[in-house]
């Protein structure tokens, strides 16, 4: 009851407070500034904090803190509800050269008051993700780690090329991110609703993740072509970030920004490459007995692509946005044949210019297997996603999931964003499972879990607010509550209460 009660107060203090300072893009938590891949500004850019420099070596970081509250869905038996906090300092020291640059970034992820008691038994498991921390960090409540979250070189104008680097060594990288768009509907959109859904940092946890490998990028003009191959670290829950795990990838992409007059356009078409080689249990619809037995690698080829388009007119800003992928490969000893897609519309309207409307909506699919026990696995997988941004109350993700969801934005102050949310949320193939993570962050545990629903499809329906305010340059605070009205399969799993709620306060600090 405190934890919301300080919600309540922080989120009054962001409408009575008028510090000066302009208003950063609109979003949960921006990226630290000394990040690889900072996501896109959304109406307009705030000036970058004060630079702290040693010589020619600029020093730069940030500190986030938040607090927890849970109330998950409810079990016959262990801690649904709790509060912890999660906190995250980063520092980085870098330097640009005439013809190249370098960047040594550390990350200190701490947490405190971990729940002990919030992992049950199957099909209940972890009731919430300070189970996730609690036993990927020894079932210790109390847990810190220091190590290196990018350590890279970056030679630009590469063979006196201009637009043409090469990064290597261990960096941040969001698919989707290559190209910022210039129209500021499409950056937003871009950030907000295309990158990291199937690679990312999983920024959103207290402890995320990075990348070992190498990173090439060739920009023209309108056009981007990117290559990455690269090995994710250790992290996300588990605060000892330093090792690799036994999966790799290689990424392609082409990006275009194109369009005329009132028009403007974003199209890329990328094909991902992904190879897990752990030989662990696999997490899918098979009986546990035959998927023991399965220790094959997991070699999945995705093709895909989006376009994203804004057209201007009396009346306001309309937007579109298409996202697609196909999957083949090896589940296994399975074949993968699987599919997700994802088409969304919005409006921002000319009307109330004093709170800058925008309305979007939209409906994702990611498919679900019908058979166990055939030779094909038709889950979509999602590879190595930030779940988040798609699953604000992170209790889903894109794998065999049908979302149908609508947003309003309302910016009633150039300090304040309020975003609000609600997703129609149920399992595209009952004979599947719902599935909920965002890929591997340790070599012993999968990534992914996933639930028997019995047959029953309808998830739930999540109703969420946020809060950003931007109280300067450096200082941002954001209150965060969501809502979910547990529908047939939550009350198939969760008798005693099928309704859960998620919701936290962050303190950021940028320097």
């Amino acid at each position: 009851m405190r934890a919301i009660l300080t919600v309540v107060c922080l989120t009054a203090l962001a409408w009575a407070d008028d510090v000066p300072g302009d208003a950063p893009a609109a979003g949960d938590s921006p990226s630290p500034p000394n990040a690889a891949a900072t996501p896109a500004p959304a109406q307009s850019a705030s000036p970058s904090p004060d630079v702290l420099k040693i010589g020619d070596v600029t020093v730069s970081g940030s500190l986030r803190a938040r607090l927890y509250v849970w109330n998950w869905f409810q079990p016959a038996a262990g801690e649904n509800q709790y509060e912890y906090t999660g906190d995250l300092l980063r520092v980085g020291l870098s330097e640009r050269l005439q013809i190249w640059d370098w960047n040594a970034e550390f990350a200190v992820p701490f947490m405190l008051g971990l729940p002990t008691g919030a992992t049950d038994a199957a099909p209940q498991g972890a009731l919430g993700l300070g189970s996730n921390y609690y036993s990927a960090n020894h079932n210790d409540q109390n847990t810190a780690g220091i190590f290196p979250k990018q350590l890279y070189i970056r030679l630009r104008k590469l063979g006196g090329i201009e637009g043409q680097s090469l990064q290597v060594g261990r960096f941040i990288f969001l698919d989707g991110n290559e190209v910022t768009p210039k129209d500021a509907t499409l950056a937003t959109l871009k950030r907000d609703r295309v990158t990291q859904r199937l690679i990312g940092d999983f920024g959103f946890s207290d402890v995320g993740r990075s990348f070992d490998g190498l990173h090439y990028d060739l920009t023209g003009g309108s056009n981007d072509l990117t290559f990455v191959s690269a090995v994710p670290t250790r992290g996300v829950f588990q605060t000892d970030g330093w090792g690799w795990n036994k999966v790799g990838f290689g990424y392609a992409a082409y990006t275009h920004e194109w369009g005329k007059g009132r028009h403007s356009a974003d199209t890329r078409i990328f094909d991902i490459e992904y190879d897990d080689w752990r030989h662990i249990l696999k997490t899918d619809n098979r009986p546990a007995a035959i998927r023991k037995t399965d220790t094959e690698n997991i070699v999945i080829n995705t093709v895909g692509g989006h376009s994203l388009h804004a057209i201007s007119t009396g009346a306001g800003t309309i937007d579109a946005l298409a996202w697609g992928a196909f999957q083949t490969g090896r589940w296994g000893t399975q074949e993968q044949l699987a599919y997700a897609w994802d088409l969304e519309g919005g409006f921002q309207p000319n009307i109330l210019p004093r709170i800058k409307p925008w309305f979007r909506g939209g409906y994702t699919v990611g498919s679900g297997d019908g058979n166990p026990n055939d030779n094909k696995h038709e889950t979509f997988f999602q590879l190595l996603p930030t779940p988040r941004p798609y699953a604000r109350f992170p209790f889903f993700n894109m794998m065999n999931t049908e979302d149908g969801f609508g947003s309003m934005i309302l910016r009633p102050h150039r300090k304040v964003t309020i975003s609000s949310e609600f997703h129609s949320l149920r399992l595209s193939n009952p004979n599947d499972l719902w599935y909920s993570g965002g890929g591997v962050y340790q070599p012993w545990t999968f990534g992914y879990t996933g639930r028997s629903t019995s047959g029953r499809r309808s998830l739930g329906n999540l109703y969420d607010t946020s809060v950003e305010y931007r109280a300067t340059n450096k200082i941002t605070v954001t209150t965060y509550l969501g809502y979910t009205q547990g529908l047939a399969a939550m009350e198939l799993i969760y008798p005693k209460g099928k309704d859960g709620e998620f919701g936290y306060v962050e303190f950021l600090y940028r320097f």
